[in-house]
């Protein structure tokens, strides 16, 4: 499995959102710190969902980094993240 579908089946599972968008980012970043061959190491996530309605900023971003797991995060170089309601 991707890491991109990997993150999507995860904050799927965790949060059902009404909006979910992974973009794989890695391409406009080769040649630069932390590119792997063959991509899926920066990551755009935008997320909505309901259960981000009473957190503040940094909890929304703890709950997505959290749902995805620390062997997931650790194999990712960036992950850009717009999380709302």
């Amino acid at each position: 499995m991707s890491k991109r579908q990997a993150i999507e089946d995860r904050l799927q599972k965790a949060f059902a959102p009404r909006a979910l968008d992974v973009v794989d980012d890695s391409e406009s970043h080769r040649g630069h710190s932390g590119y792997p061959e063959g991509g899926e190491s920066h990551f755009n996530v935008t997320i909505r969902a309901e259960q981000f309605k009473s957190m503040n900023r940094l909890a929304r971003h703890r709950a997505v980094h959290a749902a995805l797991g620390p062997q997931l995060i650790s194999r990712i170089h960036a992950l850009a993240l717009d999380v709302d309601v």
